[in-house]
């Protein structure tokens, strides 16, 4: 079971917290789940069979400015550290995994830059890597509705409102054969968090896009944490140049990429990502 809770934070905003632990039992690990963009931060029910098997707890929040959680003014990636620290000395956790999809990727890697001494491992699947990255063609093989959102907010604030008051279109072809596959089965969850996302309008979405392009707080290379980067050689969404970029720049990553997978497919490899951050956090 789930249970939300709305976290007060000393500067008077509200996190809304999704938990679902305490879990009795000795040895369990908490992992703090950082959702894509644009989502709600249900931690991801197509993974809970995996989680019981291991004896994790998910832990997760909606980033500020979706759901119920209080807007964060000119946020970055590294401001999800401070998030993550405050629940989880709400909750009474002193260390934690962390895990990422999509823009949910970098969000996690933030923690394991910045709080090195509580992170015992990270995964970030699907995500991005820094814009402006050295070496890195950043829109190469990126769906061009994709790219159009992105080098809106790289624009500024106001090309990017004016972008989402645009009304653009999903373009489906971002999606491969294989994404609509697993969303037509147990991964139609996501249907479930995007929705409840929006609903408060494109404020969220707009605060995370403008953060992947500007500055992130934080560089990869100094993460120290074990991370496991896990990516789609078919991502249309986040190509897998991104994947490739975080493993040649960050020491502490490996990279597993799953060559037929997409954006959304690759996410069927969750349950290894958990076996893998259930032996790093056990010190095998």
């Amino acid at each position: 079971m789930t249970t939300e809770t709305d976290l007060e934070l000393g500067d008077g905003r509200t996190l809304h917290v999704y938990d679902t632990g305490p879990d009795d039992a000795d040895g369990s690990l908490a992992v703090f789940w950082h959702h894509g963009t644009p989502n709600i931060g249900a931690p991801p029910e197509p993974l809970f069979p995996a989680a019981a098997r291991l004896g994790i707890r998910w832990v997760s929040y909606d980033r500020p400015g979706y759901g119920g959680s209080s807007r964060l003014p000119g946020r970055d990636l590294a401001s999800a550290a401070a998030c993550v620290s405050a629940v989880a000395d709400a909750l009474g956790l002193d260390r934690f995994a962390v895990m990422g999809h999509s823009g949910g990727g970098p969000h996690a890697l933030a923690c394991g830059a910045l709080l090195p001494e509580r992170v015992l491992g990270v995964v970030s699947v699907a995500g991005l890597a820094p814009f402006g990255a050295r070496g890195l063609d950043w829109f190469a093989g990126m769906r061009a509705s994709g790219a159009a959102s992105l080098r809106a907010a790289a624009e500024g604030r106001a090309a990017k409102e004016r972008y989402e008051a645009s009304g653009p279109e999903w373009d489906p072809e971002s999606f491969t054969p294989a994404d609509h596959a697993v969303l037509s089965g147990p991964w139609s969850w996501l249907g479930d968090v995007v929705g409840p996302a929006l609903d408060g309008g494109p404020g969220g979405l707009i605060d995370d896009d403008l953060a992947y392009v500007a500055p992130w707080g934080f560089d990869p290379a100094r993460i120290t944490p074990p991370v496991l980067l896990l990516h789609g050689g078919e991502d249309r969404v986040v190509p897998s140049s991104h994947g490739e970029w975080l493993a040649r720049n960050c020491p502490a990553a490996e990279l597993r990429l799953c060559p037929d997978d997409g954006h959304i497919s690759v996410l069927t490899s969750g349950s290894a990502a958990l076996d893998w951050l259930r032996e790093r956090a056990d010190g095998r």
